[in-house]
């Protein structure tokens, strides 16, 4: 890679680029001064990694031991860097070099899945032992057993998804207590929440406000991940089966996903597509955090894999791109509550027998917890919801479930097992409530 381009990439970030007002995000504590490990920070394009990436360097340069000169940051999907390869790694470095009199000390590698061999580069890097290495990716492959493995010792991750409701309530400087839960004032909290449901947790969705503007900028996210996220990356030939694919998860979120019975509905209008192709999309998907796929519980690995996966938005703002949300606000509700326990880092999976269960929580060996989710419990869905929750909590051996909802709260009981119901938007602000 020509020296210019590389110089020109590390000039504008020492002179030119300075750090924006940000939001604290709602992950555990980073002192970038004190990293042992590299540090990865994953999750889905747009979700606040480069921000976060920009927090920890406010961090180091308010400490005063650190200026700009110590610290590099590189997008690596800058356009001047189309067609970076390992080698030219220490090229970027000289060049840095030159135009500060020193080595960085701290290197900030921005979606960094975009560097051939990135795992042997950062492993390299961190041999030297001379740098603190933090880096961002867009792709799920950055979480993966095979990078722990390859980066073994050397190598911690955090999961950087759109805002939290905690960290959207913070974003529009709305206060809350456990008190505030008991008084008028939780109304605003439940407006909030509402917006927050319909258009999601992307920043610069929430910062927009106006739903015309949300939508067309939750558009282009979608068209991005599209495109360059599994078009280009995965060198994808089957274009209008992927478009097909990610068409038909925006209008059945929160529901089973069948390979088959999608292979037959891509036949029905004569698009041919097979199962191995069918299923390599979904995964790929997953990998781009499109999606959240949840396995049927079972005990045996071969039997959940056997069983249709219930696929859920990586946010909720997506389903604006499909139906009315009149229309879907149930399953809306259930995926803000998917993405919540993916966020919490629960394994998680559904229940199906002769009834069905929305969440099963997994810790270690045995399921801990399991939860149901609906609008509102009517005369008309009560007995179906508890009985999917009691069935579950039955067959598992569990001694509580809770059903969560829009607005509602109590108790119930079933065949004797106590049952919670709880808001959705209580059970996301409860633990940092004080």
């Amino acid at each position: 890679m020509e020296r210019d381009s590389l110089l020109a990439v590390v000039a504008e970030w020492l002179e030119e680029i300075t750090l924006p007002p940000l939001v604290q995000r709602q992950v555990f504590p980073v002192d970038p001064d004190h990293l042992k490990h590299i540090l990865a920070i994953v999750g889905p394009r747009r979700a606040g990694k480069t921000y976060f990436m920009y927090q920890l360097i406010q961090s180091l340069l308010d400490t005063g031991n650190w200026a700009k000169h110590d610290i590099l940051f590189v997008d690596f999907e800058d356009y001047r860097l189309s067609g970076f390869l390992a080698e030219d790694v220490d090229e970027l470095l000289a060049a840095f070099q030159q135009l500060t009199g020193q080595y960085p000390r701290f290197l900030f590698f921005d979606e960094v899945q975009h560097i051939p061999e990135w795992g042997q580069v950062l492993r390299t890097l961190h041999n030297r032992r001379r740098f603190k290495i933090i880096v961002s990716g867009s792709n799920s492959q950055l979480l993966s057993q095979e990078v722990a493995t390859e980066l073994r010792g050397r190598y911690e991750d955090i999961r950087m998804l759109p805002f939290s409701f905690v960290e959207y309530l913070r974003y529009r400087e709305i206060s809350y207590s456990l008190a505030t839960f008991h008084t008028p004032a939780r109304g605003k909290i439940v407006a909030a929440f509402e917006e927050y449901l319909k258009y999601g947790g992307f920043p610069e969705v929430v910062m927009l406000r106006a739903p015309s503007k949300m939508r067309k900028l939750l558009q282009s996210y979608f068209h991005t991940i599209f495109y360059r996220d599994i078009l280009e990356r995965y060198h994808i030939k089957a274009r209008y089966v992927l478009d097909a694919l990610m068409r038909e998860i925006l209008e059945a979120f929160s529901e089973t996903f069948s390979i088959g019975q999608f292979e037959k509905q891509l036949k029905n209008n004569d698009l041919p597509g097979s199962k191995r192709t069918i299923a390599n999309y979904l995964h790929y998907l997953q990998e781009a955090f499109f999606i959240i796929a949840n396995d049927k519980f079972a005990y045996s690995p071969r039997r959940r894999i056997m069983n249709p996966k219930k696929v859920y938005l990586m946010d909720t703002g997506l389903a604006a791109l499909g139906r009315p949300f009149s229309e879907n606000r149930g399953k809306v509700l259930e995926n803000l509550v998917a993405i919540e326990l993916y966020r919490r880092g629960q394994e998680t999976y559904y229940f199906k027998n002769r009834n069905e269960c929305d969440f099963i929580v997994k810790a270690g060996p045995r399921p801990t917890e399991a939860i149901q989710v609906c609008w509102k419990l009517t005369p008309r869905n009560e007995k179906r919801e508890l009985a999917g929750l009691a069935e579950a909590l039955r067959t598992l051996e569990l001694t509580t479930g809770t059903i969560l909802t829009f607005a509602q709260a109590g108790e119930r009981e079933m065949a004797g097992q106590a049952i919670q119901v709880q808001p959705v938007w209580r059970w996301l602000l409860d633990e940092n409530a004080e």
